[in-house]
């Protein structure tokens, strides 16, 4: 957990709903929609948060829970980046091949 992961929390906490572009919009928050959007994916992962219709985030029973200070984000799943964003994920298998440098 990282102090903007809090602020998403009591946001959508206060609000019933937030999409990272919404928090980009508000002052309190940074101006990168793309920040916004890889922690809610975090908190998703975390089940802190949960996705309702594309984007639209809405905060869990845990979320809450842990907002009241009745949980510890340390005993929830830690998300890994390839776990969260499949961007690092490698096709079926692939294996890594002899590799060849050339000067």
């Amino acid at each position: 957990m990282v102090q903007l992961d809090e602020q998403i929390l009591e946001y959508i906490g206060n609000g019933g709903w937030a999409t990272p572009k919404m928090m980009a919009q508000n002052p309190g928050f940074p101006s990168y929609e793309g920040v916004l959007s890889d922690r809610c994916k975090r908190l998703h992962y975390a089940g802190l948060i949960e996705p309702f219709h594309g984007e639209m985030y809405d905060i869990t029973i845990e979320g809450q829970l842990y907002l009241d200070g009745e949980i510890d984000a340390r005993h929830q799943p830690f998300p890994k980046a390839s776990a969260v964003f499949g961007r690092w994920d490698f096709p079926p298998g692939w294996t890594a091949g002899p590799v060849k440098f050339r000067i």
